[in-house]
């Protein structure tokens, strides 16, 4: 038995119901996500794009998190679920730096590593995830992916399917069909510094002015002559036209806000005492033994 997920980017729409099932099924405070949109953008006004991708853990079969857990506070279930006991959590940290997907958080609440645990509680009395319910478009598709007679085990046989990072060899659960690349890899995009609505601060329509100005400067003659398909070059004064047919890169304008710096003083300070505290227990075991 190993349960997983597929993620079918041909039917999401980016609502963001995944999330809000999520957070009120598990009481997730405000600021930290166990499941999230990301948003990603390609071309340049009037020709752009946006693409979905829904982020969460990706319950691996070698999962690096429970690995490094000191306390095994992170476990597999035998259904290939990856739980977590919050009661045993130190708030170390250690599980976030080995997730390679930035699964994990900490609660601002508990101070404890919380995470996407596939509704293990709603799975032991036979009901699916929160988020697979409340999808509208059935873009969530959950089970038992070594079961033939279920929906994903039917469509991993059908369907190409991508996954992140496998070449970190975790042997990752969270499949997705139509997985844009610039999406599912983060180098593919450059974080913003202005994602959107956060970035409208002066307003909605706060950008009137300046496209007014740059309308009143353009040349029709030359946009014309651009829109016709000429070059650059057989056109004296290049004007924004030309700009918005040039290829752009794709970016990045919406995520999971940033976690800052996991691993501070506190672990600098920890190894620092403990390699103290080694070495005073070890100095009269040799005193002795050297007489």
């Amino acid at each position: 038995m190993q349960y997983g997920f597929i993620i079918d980017n041909r039917k999401c729409i980016g609502c963001h119901a995944c999330t809000v099932a999520c957070k009120s099924e598990h009481d997730v405070p405000v600021g930290v996500n166990r499941t999230w949109v990301k948003y990603i953008e390609k071309g340049v006004f009037p020709n752009t794009t946006r693409h979905f991708s829904v982020m969460r853990c990706n319950h691996c079969q070698d999962a690096p998190c429970v690995e490094i857990c000191p306390v095994t506070a992170l476990f597999t279930r035998q259904d290939g679920i990856v739980d977590f006991d919050p009661r045993r959590c130190i708030g170390c940290k250690s599980c976030m730096q080995a997730c390679p997907y930035d699964a994990l958080y900490i609660d601002p609440e508990t101070h404890t590593a919380a995470k996407c645990n596939y509704c293990a509680h709603r799975i032991d009395i036979g009901l699916e995830p929160a988020c697979v319910n409340v999808c509208p478009e059935h873009a969530i598709i959950s089970g038992d992916m070594e079961n033939p007679t279920n929906e994903i085990a039917q469509l991993l046989a059908r369907e190409q399917v991508t996954a992140r990072k496998v070449e970190k060899g975790t042997g990752p659960n969270l499949f997705y069909i139509n997985g844009d690349k610039a999406a599912l890899t983060p180098t593919e995009t450059s974080p913003s510094d202005a994602y959107m609505w956060s970035a409208q601060t002066t307003g909605v329509g706060h950008f009137a002015r300046y496209i007014e100005e740059r309308t009143a400067q353009a040349n029709p003659e030359h946009m014309v002559q651009q829109l016709s398909g000429k070059k650059q070059g057989d056109i004296p004064g290049a004007t924004d036209i030309e700009e918005v047919k040039k290829p752009a890169a794709p970016r990045r304008v919406y995520d999971a806000p940033d976690k800052g710096v996991l691993w501070g003083w506190e672990v600098a300070a920890y190894v620092w005492t403990k390699a103290i505290a080694a070495g005073a227990f070890l100095v009269p075991f040799i005193g002795r033994e050297l007489g």
